[in-house]
């Protein structure tokens, strides 16, 4: 799996073992099966996005599957006040 520079910044700076292990198990589970979240509505204009959630873990990733089948995957960690995004 590759990130971008930006990912790999915001991804160095979760100090927390729960919180990346938590992310790092939900980008395996799409990573391994882009088909794992549910598709969002809207039109055909622009990507399909999808989402996965997993509520035991409290992270959700928001991805489309390009053509040529790289996942891109925009992701939070927690709700409300407490959330953390990581673009990926």
């Amino acid at each position: 799996m590759e990130f971008s520079d930006s990912a790999a910044k915001q991804l160095d700076a979760i100090t927390s073992e729960a919180e990346l292990h938590a992310l790092d198990r939900a980008l395996v589970v799409v990573s391994v099966d882009p088909e794992a979240g549910e598709l969002l509505p809207g039109d055909s204009t622009g990507p399909r996005l999808c989402q996965y959630v997993d509520d035991v873990e409290r992270v959700r990733l928001v991805y489309w599957v390009t053509a040529l089948k790289t996942v891109v995957i925009w992701g939070s960690q927690g709700v409300s006040a407490g959330q953390r995004r990581v673009a990926v």
